[in-house]
């Protein structure tokens, strides 16, 4: 089995992406998800964040929630807003925010590879997390977002990429966020095969975010398998969406939280109470972790490194 391959799109009709875009599903609440779509029928948040059309607090993991972003997603195929391309295709895609930008390529990846390893973890999972996304593959019976992947740059894959996007994109849209997203539908036989023997000589590729999905579509395929004996491999369950950038161009961006209240604690008690099991050294400069179990902490207009005790 590949490491990955070329499948059949779904995807905006020309001239319906700026309808269609919307942020990821999980960066904004429900009151957020809401507003975005005022005005906005075929946003892409109808199928991902489906709660927007059902009554205000509905339990976002109830059936009726799952139920009615299949629903969704079945009317604008039936609409005319999405459509299926006609053959196997790879997409390469290209992020350009500010000054950097970065392309890499749409693919389904093995889900063999991510179960022995081959597709490379860097996090735990939170179950309550991961049974969402398997009830939304499995109750969609689609993926609606990609797992982002790394790759070890390659000459041979990164000049195919570069000379693609010498052409003019299938799709080119600036979201809210004015980041601009441009896609090229990579169809011809041959270099599709080309990128696909290429990323199968890589030992590794590398979870860089998703891995909530990742996990998810293993569990979904593992259970397809079961029911289906007549299994083959090449059933779509077998493979997840990706987009696999170069490791030379990928931006990791910080991931900060804001903790509102410190429960009762003066700033310097909340110190006391880290310190238990952190040691703690205040910092003159922003501090931004540099390896495994170290945190950077602002409070009371300073800087802390924080690090995990042994």
């Amino acid at each position: 089995m590949p490491l990955i391959k070329a499948f059949t799109g779904l995807r905006p009709v020309a001239g319906r992406a700026d309808d269609v875009v919307a942020p990821p599903y999980d960066v904004m609440n429900e009151a957020e998800a809401r507003s975005m779509v005022e005005g906005r029928p075929w946003s892409f948040l109808h199928i991902s964040r489906p709660e927007v059309d059902l009554p205000e607090g509905t339990d976002p993991y109830a059936p009726e929630v799952y139920a009615k972003g299949r629903e969704n997603l079945d009317h604008m195929v039936a609409e005319g807003v999405l459509a299926r391309d006609d053959k196997p295709s790879y997409y390469v895609y290209r992020l350009t925010m500010g000054d950097h930008v970065q392309t890499g390529l749409m693919a389904v990846a093995s889900v063999e590879a991510y179960d022995q390893d081959r597709i490379k973890k860097h996090e735990f999972t939170r179950p309550v997390k991961e049974d969402d996304r398997v009830r939304n593959i499995d109750t969609l019976n689609a993926q609606t977002g990609p797992v982002f992947l790394v790759y070890p740059a390659t000459a041979a894959i990164d000049s195919i990429l570069a000379d693609t996007t010498k052409k003019t994109p299938d799709m080119d849209v600036t979201a809210a966020d004015g980041v601009r997203h441009e896609l090229w539908v990579l169809s011809d036989e041959e270099t599709v095969k080309t990128l696909t023997d290429a990323f199968d000589a890589l030992d590794a590729l590398y979870v860089a975010d998703g891995h909530h999905r990742s996990a998810a579509a293993s569990r979904v395929a593992a259970t397809r398998k079961a029911a289906n004996p007549d299994h083959t491999g090449e059933e779509s369950y077998n493979y997840f969406l990706s987009v696999i950038f170069p490791h030379d161009q990928m931006q990791i961006l910080d991931y900060n939280r804001v903790v509102k209240d410190l429960n009762g604690l003066s700033p310097e008690a909340l110190v006391a109470k880290i310190s238990e099991a952190f040691d703690i050294q205040p910092s003159d400069e922003p501090v931004k972790p540099t390896h495994t179990g170290e945190y950077g902490m602002y409070l009371g207009n300073q800087w802390y490194r924080l690090t995990i005790k042994p």
